[in-house]
């Protein structure tokens, strides 16, 4: 599959990238989250520099990652014990009609 050319616009510099046609969606909904996130981050606070609001641009977003990925496993965990209540209910329940 050939890559295609995609222009992105990352804090009023635009930015020439190559992806799959079928990645071009989520690399743009991405550039537009970078973007957002160090906008954010140059208008509410005193960091100077791409660099730096890039830095913590990306800090930010790894930890919203982690904070997913650490939800996502207590609901895993969460819903593989109700499955086991709900089984050991269900067997209590066909042994009290035995």
């Amino acid at each position: 599959m050939s890559s295609v050319s995609l222009q992105i616009r990352i804090l009023d510099k635009e930015y020439q990238v190559n992806c799959q046609p079928d990645e071009r969606e989520a690399l743009e909904r991405s550039a537009q989250l970078l973007n957002e996130k160090m906008e954010e981050i140059r208008g509410g606070s005193h960091i100077i520099g791409l660099e730096r609001i890039a830095v913590m641009a990306a800090l930010n977003l790894a930890n919203d990652l982690i904070r997913a990925e650490q939800s996502s496993q207590q609901h895993s965990l969460a819903s593989d014990l109700l499955q086991s209540m709900d089984s050991k209910l269900n067997s209590a329940l066909a042994d009290l009609t035995n």
